[in-house]
């Protein structure tokens, strides 16, 4: 992502300068080689590039003649990349997991990585693309549909507006003309589909899907000063608190995966190491959304 304005550069010039930063920083040192690879330019361009870049921007790298590569100056930082470490370790996690992920050939060092495994949903290709032709084009959706509540499957007639992903299952969230209300609808629980007429129903009215609500968190206050001060390096915390914002209709999601769904005396500090200090706010909108 390009973060800052660079009027004189072209689109190619400030992607290879992007590349430049991205390998400089991952990696630590880039080589004409690597320019010429993967931007795939001639070395007498790669050397322009570097060298450009130099010039512009002094300090932020330099050519080591031992190492005979260049490698990251005390001055560098990022003018054409924006540096997320997230997103790195989740393309990282994504790469070695098999998945295509832009700009893979960016990424030199490949470490071992592990990731929880998740049982594979029963998702149906029909069903997922006629439920986002339905949220695309404004048409209602036929399904038959398993609920947990029922102990057969029902027909119903809905109106899509959006897909979410709650961490382990993906919805769609729809109006549902049966119980006249907005709701989710978990795609895999979705046996037959077919897309019928256009839907009048204004997906603004779903409050709960439109409308955020603020999580705020803090370290439990049954750790130690050396424990809570670790809490809150890991959820980022500043003076002791961080802000989670979710919508509504996620409002149930969030709060069980992040283990705010219980009381908090109900775990140990030590497994549940975080705690929800506007409980009752939240519990007031979890309690209006299930209404």
């Amino acid at each position: 992502m390009i973060v800052r304005d660079t009027p004189h550069l072209t689109r190619w010039q400030r992607d290879r300068r992007a590349f430049i930063e991205h390998r400089i920083f991952w990696h630590g040192s880039i080589g004409l080689a690597d320019l010429m690879s993967v931007m795939e330019i001639s070395r007498a361009q790669a050397s322009k590039d570097l060298n450009g870049y130099i010039a512009d921007h002094p300090e932020h790298l330099f050519y080591d003649k031992s190492a005979r590569t260049y490698v990251m100056g005390e001055g560098f930082d990022a003018h054409y990349l924006s540096i997320d470490p997230a997103e790195y370790l989740a393309d990282l996690a994504a790469v070695a997991q098999g998945a295509q992920v832009p700009k893979s050939d960016w990424i030199v060092d490949h470490p071992s990585i592990l990731t929880p495994t998740v049982p594979a949903r029963g998702l149906r290709a029909t069903t997922v693309r006629n439920v986002l032709m339905a949220c695309a084009q404004g048409r209602q959706l036929s399904v038959t549909y398993q609920s947990m509540s029922s102990p057969k499957p029902i027909g119903r007639d809905i109106a899509p507006h959006g897909v979410a992903h709650d961490g382990f299952r993906w919805h769609a969230r729809a109006y549902c003309f049966r119980d006249g209300i907005f709701k989710d609808f978990v795609l895999s629980r979705i046996l037959t589909s077919q897309l019928s007429g256009t839907s009048e129903i204004d997906a603004q009215l779903d409050t709960d899907w439109v409308e955020p609500i603020t999580l705020q968190i803090a370290a439990h206050p049954a750790l130690s000063d050396n424990q809570r001060r670790v809490v809150e390096l890991d959820y980022g915390m500043t003076n002791g608190t961080a802000e989670v914002v979710v919508r509504k209709c996620l409002l149930f999601y969030n709060l069980k995966r992040l283990g705010l769904d219980t009381d908090p005396e109900a775990r140990a500090p030590q497994d549940q190491h975080i705690v929800l200090v506007n409980r009752s706010e939240v519990q007031a909108a979890l309690g209006r959304q299930s209404a």
